[in-house]
């Protein structure tokens, strides 16, 4: 499958996220422990932004190489900081490796990201694909479940309700699969920010959902470890979800429970149950 990160807080180096932690997503992409797959090579993103820029939509970099070896990568991280940064990188679970289909997604100001799959995407790609506003469909640039649940989650208003939203989308993904004789469809780990707000989702139709978990509060970490400098360097608002932990640092992570979601935003991080939605 794949291993994202996403990162909410201080502006930070790039390079503090994705290359300096012991077991950095860089490491991830040759040495991931958690995922279905060890190596991650199939082309690699990350999305951030930059409000001092006076654009509120995110920057996107994207490649079909492997993210252990980018020299770019590595550049523009020892120089370009963020509130808020999504980075990810591919397992392919049968697209073709292309930098349309690599993550994140972005529409507009928002940015999307996603670990697993739709069982039987290609016997249900096409009714699904129907399913997607008209006008948001000349937008898809790939060939993906995971771009294609991002336009299906716009379609059914991401912009004003994230969560109400991908439940419907995963609702229809799963009606759609019973249809075709598919009982448990949709496994994912999902992602989804406008630049202020992050959402962070856990599921799957059947089974263990693929890992996730968050940092432990700022605060707390700090009274625990008052040794760690990075900790003094950030607010107390600032938070990670991970595919898997960047560290072994005690007491610093803590799984996403099955079936929740979680929501990060300054002053108000809460996890809810996740439901999926008939539309």
């Amino acid at each position: 499958m794949c291993r994202w990160l996403a990162y909410s807080g201080t502006p930070l180096l790039l390079d503090m996220l994705l290359y300096q932690p012991k077991h950095s997503l860089i490491d991830q992409s040759l040495h991931a422990r958690m995922g279905v797959e060890t190596t991650n090579g199939d082309g690699f993103g990350i999305g951030w932004y930059a409000p001092e820029s006076g654009n509120d939509t995110p920057a996107i970099m994207r490649e079909i190489g492997p993210a252990w070896n980018n020299r770019n990568l590595h550049e523009i991280a020892q120089h370009v900081k963020s509130h808020m940064l999504f980075a990810h990188i591919r397992a392919s679970t049968g697209t073709a490796v292309q930098q349309t289909n690599c993550h994140p997604f972005r529409h507009g100001r928002w940015m999307w990201m996603h670990n697993g799959s739709i069982a039987g995407f290609h016997e249900m790609r096409r009714e699904l694909c129907l399913a997607v506003s008209p006008i948001l469909f000349l937008d898809i640039e790939g060939t993906t479940d995971s771009e294609l649940m991002f336009f299906l989650a716009l379609t059914f208003g991401l912009e004003d309700d994230p969560p109400t939203a991908v439940a419907k989308m995963v609702g229809l993904v799963e009606r759609t699969g019973r249809e075709h004789g598919i009982p448990a469809p949709m496994q994912m780990t999902v992602a989804v920010t406008n630049g202020t707000t992050l959402w962070a989702f856990r599921y799957a139709s059947e089974g263990t959902a693929r890992s996730l978990f968050y940092s432990t509060r700022v605060d707390s970490l700090r009274a625990l470890h008052p040794e760690a400098t990075i900790l003094q360097e950030v607010s107390d608002e600032s938070r990670l979800v991970v595919s898997e932990p960047l560290g072994d640092l005690p007491g610093a992570w803590n799984e996403v429970p099955e079936h929740s979601y979680g929501i990060v935003h300054e002053g108000q991080d809460s996890l809810h149950p996740f439901v999926p939605l008939t539309a």
